[in-house]
């Protein structure tokens, strides 16, 4: 398979997971669990519902950015932090709501890898382009 090739089979699936869990799982099928982990940060409460259609929004749009193959540098960071902050805080404020902890950070472990492989092979598609 070529390394082009490659890198958009990666590209689609990094993308897939941001479009299921933004698209799906926030804004078309607003999953209670979801819901209810988000409920929970202090301060939120009641625009619990606002809160994950717009971080729904923002993995959408995530999707589409890496999707694009465009700055995957920073598409790698913000990933980064968009999960460090969902797990964090989901751990913090909704862990009695997640039912497998280690499942979900061994995932999105795994998501951040593909993640930065696409960051790190920016350089030599750049050249070839």
């Amino acid at each position: 398979m070529s390394p082009r090739l490659l890198a958009g089979a990666a590209r689609t699936a990094v993308a897939s997971v941001w479009l299921y869990e933004g698209l799906w799982c926030k804004l078309l099928a607003a999953d209670a669990g979801q819901r209810a982990i988000v409920g929970g940060v202090p301060g939120i409460g009641d625009a619990a519902g606002f809160a994950l259609a717009a971080i729904g929004v923002a993995e959408t749009a995530l999707a589409g950015w890496v999707l694009s193959g465009r700055a995957r540098r920073p598409a790698a960071v913000v990933q980064t932090g968009m999960l460090v902050v969902f797990n964090a805080g989901g751990l913090l404020f909704g862990a009695d709501r997640i039912s497998e902890p280690g499942r979900m950070l061994t995932a999105n472990a795994a998501l951040l890898a593909a993640a930065w492989l696409l960051a790190r092979d920016a350089a030599p598609e750049r050249r070839h382009a």
